[in-house]
């Protein structure tokens, strides 16, 4: 499967990883002394190409928030930011999500002899 879909799985794994640590920061952002997380996708999905697996690389480079403005609470999520952030990673995982798409489209129409 790994030469049908490449590296393409991976990151759509790493994607829904990133998507659900940025829900997580939403959903606490009036959470006293809630410490915002993030994934590196770039340094991530690097790292898997390289041959670290998909559970390392996501451990590896996932880490916590620096905020522009923490709260008095000790709370670090900038609410503006993990939107934005979210945003953008769930288009991302779309893009990715379609890509694999085309590539089962493929492979069926090849399976038929279309």
């Amino acid at each position: 499967m790994d030469r049908i879909f490449g590296i393409y799985g991976d990151a759509l794994s790493l994607r829904s990883q990133r998507l659900n640590m940025l829900a997580s920061n939403i959903a606490n952002a009036a959470t006293p002394h809630f410490k915002a997380r993030d994934l590196d996708y770039e340094k991530a999905i690097a790292s898997i190409a390289d041959g670290t697996t998909l559970s390392d690389s996501a451990a590896s480079h996932s880490g916590y928030r620096v905020p522009l403005q923490p709260a008095m609470d000790g709370n670090t999520v900038e609410l503006s930011t993990e939107q934005t952030l979210f945003a953008e990673n769930a288009v991302q995982y779309r893009t990715t999500l379609s890509f694999l798409d085309g590539r089962i489209g493929t492979l069926r129409r090849a399976m038929k002899g279309e």
